[in-house]
């Protein structure tokens, strides 16, 4: 099989296209066509293998935090302690379950996007037109090709009429191109390879004849694909960062774990006991729940989002999401509104006037306004074929007849059709002439310059005068094309009879720009990311100009921005030797135009070089590679190709920029809630850590047995923790910087407060268990229940901890958290339960106590709290 086809065709003759593919403008036979395919294969890309649903459970296992768990669970079968063994296996199973599900849902949700219906091609066979299924085509093929086709394969036009194609999937340029029949230099850029057809890519206006050139792989979308597969994926942030936690983790469970087991042996303690203590602390010191907490909180957040249209992929990719430092977005029906509109009008009253049509008025007399109607309206097929839309433009002119009250159905109807002189892409216009009454009427639209020269008179009001100033106009329409907008020039002319040369004698009615107008709700976005610190990148494939204009409009760069802030393409290539000045530079831009796939792909790379966590949004075959290469890569729902969809960590299902204000919104409270319950849980095991080390290393009796251990970790911390997880977090959130991409979960402030909390609630329990052994002298059993359930109570108010430092301590996000409400009602409901139920209280080795012993625990417990809370608001940690 031939794997790469290496001319450029754009560089070839139709003869000599011809020739090197051995066929004819009648088309293969079907024999032929049969030995093609076994040469050069199906006319389909290489496809990354989808995963099976084993594979992606199995993936849910490979978590640090999980391999301890595992390895805690071995240690107690080992040791015959099965309530321990299975209890720790639950969580594993119910960690790895909502995970595995979460994660099944989103790639259902993605598959369910995907069309079914195998795409239809028409080619010529055996000298026939024939409707062939696309992955059949083979180089050589001849193409049929109509308004509305998506184009199959890349091929070399060998027929022309009024063609023009949408290349924003593959280019990222938002203006049709046009296309004709001629050879091109070898240089020639892909957008401006006008002769050529790329796969993809779709027919806005004409029809024409193509060449197959390649297929499959051997396509332009095929070496971008290849360019996407070769991109690697790096690792979200949180994953990092919990990996780095649970290292630290691992070397503090063993540590302690020998410490405390060599320690309460050489105190004379019972040498099984004391191992099985150690590993009791072991799993202590390992927050359990935080696998499961942390799933939940993102699971919860992945589901919020997909009420506001917003489908996640993979869990983590939810709190990576709060991390985007830098946003790079795609224009072209990201910020834009992806249709053309009539945006501005010049027509000559007393003077030449610039009228913006927008506002939905066009201050000039009425049979100027009516002559503009028609011609915009008659010299038109858009609306024709409601079942294709037309070309954009000329959808643009029957939106301008509309928004100006006109009635463009009316006007055809009034003005019936008698010959049409289709769009041509040489001479650059289009010419219609219809009946007006008794006379006729000429209609005209193309581009400025070929207009303006068959323009012997002007419109001026009401009157027609000689046309002898052109410079002024020409000027005029290089300003609007300076300024991004598409221009065409409206022209007519009325006679009695039907004319020999009707380009003769025009009258000049205006000009008219177009524009892709931006959406209305992106300058508030863009608004709000710049005060959350994040930076918002335009990088398009559209003209410097048209990118520039649109940024100004949507308050990316200020209006008049110096060239600075926009990077061109061509200027955008070698990155491995750049200067630190260049590089700053980069960094500092807001625009980049004229940007190809593997450009796009080093942009990415330029900024996660620079430890910037990156966002990139894209909905072309043409970003493929950088929505893969970026920390979150995110596709358009509704027009976004497959190709792009399949790479991306998330997919907004109403394609609105706006929805990835809500979706790090929710990354960044997700990560604060992920803070908050990750320091509850450390601070609530290292109190039992060390009130059992304190305990081991002296006379005291164990403030906590090897069960009570475990059912403090799978009761009174999950619950509490849980609820810290559900929290809907600050409302200023989005008023603060995005965290560098190498901040740990926990920093030195949080690890402080972890210290500070801990150390409360053990000061409680190594007072209590002194209090009742050495002063009341109570019975071991009756130290170690008090102990016990004064560690529960501070456990359960150390989530009252947690608020910030600089809010009430009344009315805070903790306290407003009705979750956290329902958790110690819950924990303290199956606390009442262990006491009371023999088996359980007899497994927990639990007595029943005085009421005076209770006093003193609540007294005790209670403690916990303002000793807390002092230490936190007179220290200085930061961070809680």
């Amino acid at each position: 099989m031939e794997k790469k086809n290496t001319i450029n065709p754009h560089t070839y003759s139709i003869d000599e296209i011809l020739k090197h593919f051995d066929c004819n403008e009648n088309g293969l036979s079907s024999e032929e066509a049969v030995q093609r395919q076994e040469r050069y294969g199906l006319n389909v890309l290489e496809k990354k293998k989808d995963k099976s649903v084993l594979y992606i459970f199995a993936e849910q296992f490979l978590d640090p935090i999980i391999y301890i768990l595992a390895a805690a669970m071995i240690l107690a079968f080992i040791f015959q302690d099965w309530i321990e063994g299975f209890a720790v296996l639950f969580v594993i199973l119910m960690t790895t379950l909502i995970g595995f599900f979460m994660e099944l849902q989103a790639i259902r949700s993605v598959e369910a996007l995907q069309k079914l219906a195998p795409v239809k091609s028409r080619v010529l066979r055996n000298s026939e037109v024939q409707n062939i299924e696309s992955s059949l085509l083979v180089p050589g093929d001849i193409l049929i090709l109509e308004m509305g086709d998506v184009i199959p394969a890349d091929a070399r036009l060998l027929d022309s009429n009024g063609l023009a194609l949408k290349e924003a999937s593959l280019t990222g340029e938002s203006h049709q191109i046009e296309k004709n029949t001629d050879k091109l230099d070898k240089e020639t850029p892909l957008s401006d390879q006008s002769n050529m057809v790329f796969s993809s890519t779709i027919v806005s206006r004409g029809n024409g004849k193509a060449i197959v050139t390649g297929t499959g792989n051997n396509t332009k979308i095929g070496e971008i694909s290849k360019l996407t597969r070769e991109a690697e994926k790096v690792r979200t942030p949180l994953e990092k960062k919990l990996n780095i936690l649970s290292r630290k983790l691992i070397w503090l469970t063993l540590i302690l774990a020998a410490l405390t087991t060599i320690s309460g042996y050489i105190q004379g303690k019972e040498l099984l006991m004391m191992i099985k203590t150690g590993i009791a602390l072991a799993v202590a010191a390992i927050p359990e729940g935080l696998p499961i907490v942390a799933t939940i909180s993102l699971a919860k957040g992945m589901l919020r989002l997909s009420k506001e249209n917003v489908i996640i992929k993979k869990l983590e990719s939810v709190e990576t999401l709060g991390e985007v430092g830098v946003l790079c977005t795609d224009k072209t029906g990201t910020l834009t509104e992806n249709k053309m509109v009539a945006s501005s009008i010049v027509v000559q009253n007393e003077r030449l006037e610039t009228f913006n049509i927008q506002n939905q008025d066009l201050p000039v007399p009425e049979e100027q306004k009516e002559r503009l109607f028609q011609v915009a309206a008659l010299c038109n097929n858009a609306g024709f074929d409601k079942e294709n839309s037309g070309d954009p433009v000329e959808e643009a002119l029957l939106g301008f007849v509309t928004d100006l009250d006109g009635d463009w159905e009316r006007l055809r109807q009034d003005f019936p059709r008698i010959k049409e002189y289709p769009f041509d892409t040489e001479k650059k216009r289009m010419l219609t002439i219809n009946q007006e009454n008794s006379d006729v009427l000429v209609c005209v639209k193309g581009a400025m310059e070929t207009v303006l020269k068959h323009c012997d008179y002007l419109q001026t009001g009401v009157e027609v005068i000689d046309f002898g100033n052109k410079e002024k106009w020409l000027e005029e329409g290089e300003r609007m094309a300076s300024n991004g907008l598409r221009t065409l020039a409206l022209a007519y002319n009325s006679v009695k009879e039907l004319p020999s040369e009707p380009m003769s004698n025009l009258i000049l009615l205006g000009l008219i720009g177009f524009e892709d107008p931006p959406r209305k709700d992106v300058a508030q976005a863009i608004e709000t990311y710049r005060n959350a610190g994040v930076k918002v990148i335009m990088v398009t494939g559209d003209h410097p100009n048209t990118a520039q204009k649109i940024g100004e409009e949507i308050n990316l760069i200020k209006s008049g921005s110096n060239s600075e802030n926009i990077i061109y393409g061509a200027d955008f290539n070698n990155l491995e030797n750049i200067s630190k000045e260049e590089e700053k530079k980069l960094l500092n831009a807001s625009i980049f135009a004229r940007m190809i796939p593997e450009q796009k792909l080093n942009l990415v790379n330029l900024y996660q070089k620079n430890n910037l966590v990156v966002g990139m949004l894209g909905d072309g075959v043409n970003d493929t590679p950088a929505l893969k290469k970026a920390d979150i890569g995110i596709a358009m729902g509704i027009r976004g190709t497959e190709a792009a969809k399949e790479v991306a960590d998330v997919i907004l299902m109403d394609d609105k920029f706006t929805s990835t204000e809500l979706a790090i919104r929710q990354g960044r409270n997700i990560f604060e809630n992920i803070r908050h319950f990750v320091v509850f849980l450390l601070s609530c095991n290292l109190a039992e850590i060390i009130a059992v080390a304190i305990a081991s290393i002296s006379s005291l009796p164990l403030p906590l047995l090897p069960l009570q251990i475990l059912f403090l970790n799978l009761v009174t911390d999950v619950f509490p923790a849980l609820a810290l997880g559900m929290g809907r977090g600050s409302k200023n959130v989005m008023k603060q910087p995005p965290r560098l991409s190498d901040e740990p979960i926990i920093t030195s402030g949080r690890w402080k407060a972890i210290v500070a909390y801990s150390l409360s609630i053990t000061l409680a329990v190594i007072a209590i268990t002194w209090y009742a052994y050495s002063f009341k002298q109570y019975h071991p059993v009756i130290v170690n229940n008090m102990a016990f359930y004064t560690l529960i109570l501070g456990q359960l108010l150390n989530v009252f901890n947690l608020a910030s430092r600089e809010s009430s301590f009344i009315n805070n996000e903790v306290t407003r958290n009705k979750w956290v409400w329902g958790a110690i009602l819950l924990s303290l409901l199956i606390v009442v339960t262990a006491y009371w139920i023999p088996f359980l209280n007899t497994m927990l080795s639990l007595q029943p106590l005085e009421i005076d012993q209770l006093l003193m625990v609540i007294l005790f417990g209670g403690f916990t709290v303002p000793l807390s809370q002092l230490i936190k608001r007179t220290a200085h940690f930061s961070g809680n």
